[in-house]
């Protein structure tokens, strides 16, 4: 698959006129020069242009093959002209009533159809809303105060989610038989984020001893199925039915936090993968491929709570475009092959990169799933995020950086996986992303021979969560 390579050991260079421009620009008005943390790496900001199906242009018009897919949300493909086409005659009819729409009951009857076991459910606008709703339903439902959630694991930006999210140093989350809650970033009050109980992904001892210690006060646990923030770390075997048999036996919820996972790891999302029945489920990205829908849903006597006993609103909740685009992308991804194309393209591309890896010599790992997977430089299988420290991410990071200037773009940070879309199955692009791979993995191997420093990330150490 990429049996000819171009590899040199010099790194092409990008246009960068008009972005530079826009980022001397943009830092007057925007903190960083952007609208997110996560998008601001100062000089190499990177300003798009516009998109279509599995690849991206910036402003000085360098071409992308698109791996990061707006971190996950793209799943057909960017301007995909069967949702564009319904958002844009639904838009013209208006976008905001602050009333409900066909097209509102519509997709959430699509969640409930697709998911299986989700029984009620709302639209909402962001996943962090999302998982904030469904972290207050729990504790409503339940009486309880504390949530559990495990380290590494990101659940969006509001203040209950930012507790043990990424640190760099895992001697910060403390001892690794009882881990400290570490709040990120200021801001957060002591208050809330004693509310939140950290656990370690995998380890269901450590699970049980804080549900005996502390159960009477845990109204749920919340769990990304798959560890999205670090390049995909899977459940061991049995995990994920444990955990759900242990919730259950201490009255506790499970919340599984399917934002990236939901309608891509299969029509169910990680819940129908895994055959788990949650109690409540959080959704957004994939669901309306890159338009800003989001939902939480789960069992009806939980969900009945809303609305007299739990607040939830939201001027923009189920506004017609996000609704819309809901409507169209689930149905596409129910009615058509569209996800096996996804799984498949995605095993085709790992093919080619152990053609690339194996005579190397360089121990791997595979993470996640072909829809949506990282590549970890270790000789063990990582089961939580401590072993992603163990990792050598400033090797994924020098070739994910080298990618860049060869024509691909996955995060150049190695806790964000690669995201896969159904256009991404279109003409050579599989062997083109092979091809850009091997020649920047062999560069970054070159560099460190000859004792170069390997050029890594960007200065803020930012982590790539959308």
């Amino acid at each position: 698959m990429a049996t000819e390579s171009r590899t040199t050991s010099q790194t092409p260079a990008l246009r960068r006129d008009r972005q530079l421009g826009m980022y001397r620009r943009a830092i007057k008005t925007l903190p960083g020069g952007t609208d997110s943390n996560f998008r601001a790496w100062g000089d190499n900001t990177i300003y798009i242009d516009r998109g279509k199906g599995g690849r991206i242009w910036d402003q000085d018009q360098n071409e992308y093959i698109d791996l990061r897919m707006g971190y996950g949300p793209v799943i057909l493909g960017h301007a995909d002209d069967r949702v564009d086409d319904y958002v844009n005659e639904q838009m013209r009819k208006g976008v905001s009533f602050s009333l409900t729409s066909e097209d509102e009951v519509r997709a959430m009857e699509l969640v409930c159809e697709l998911t299986g076991w989700v029984e009620m459910a709302r639209m909402t606008v962001s996943g962090t809303e999302a998982t904030m709703h469904a972290m207050r339903l729990a504790r409503a439902f339940t009486g309880r105060n504390k949530i559990v959630k495990f380290e590494g694991q990101y659940h969006g930006v509001h203040d209950y989610a930012l507790i043990s999210v990424a640190p760099d140093d895992m001697s910060e989350l403390g001892d690794a038989d009882k881990p400290v809650r570490l709040a990120w970033g200021r801001g957060i009050p002591d208050a809330v984020a004693d509310t939140i109980v950290p656990a370690r992904y995998n380890n269901l001892a450590q699970l049980r001893r804080l549900f005996e210690e502390q159960g009477s006060d845990i109204a749920a646990v919340i769990v990304e199925p798959v560890m999205g923030n670090a390049q995909g770390i899977m459940p061991q075997e049995g995990f994920h039915a444990a955990m759900r048999a242990m919730t259950e036996e201490f009255g506790i919820l499970l919340i599984f936090d399917e934002v990236k996972t939901g309608f891509r790891f299969g029509r169910g999302g990680a819940a129908e993968y895994f055959g788990i029945r949650p109690d409540i489920g959080t959704f957004a990205k994939a669901m309306g491929n890159g338009y800003p829908a989001a939902a939480f849903g789960g069992r009806r006597d939980i969900m009945s709570q809303l609305p007299d006993k739990v607040s939830h609103g939201g001027t923009y909740a189920g506004n017609r475009v996000a609704a819309a685009a809901a409507v169209k992308t689930l149905e596409i991804l129910r009615d058509t092959n569209a996800l096996e194309t996804i799984h498949a393209t995605g095993r085709r591309i790992q093919d080619g990169l152990r053609e690339v890896l194996n005579p190397s010599g360089i121990p791997y790992v595979f993470t996640g799933h072909p829809s949506m997977f990282g590549i970890m430089f270790t000789d063990e299988v990582p089961t939580e995020y401590r072993d992603w420290a163990r990792s050598d991410h400033e090797l994924y990071d020098a070739v994910a950086l080298g990618m860049f200037a060869r024509g691909a773009m996955p995060e150049p940070d190695s806790r964000e996986p690669w995201f896969i879309c159904e256009a991404h199955a279109e003409g050579d692009t599989v062997d083109q992303i092979v091809t850009i791979f091997e020649d920047s993995f062999r560069a970054s191997l070159d560099a460190r021979a000859r004792g170069n420093p390997l050029q890594v990330g960007d200065e803020t150490g930012h982590v790539s969560a959308g």
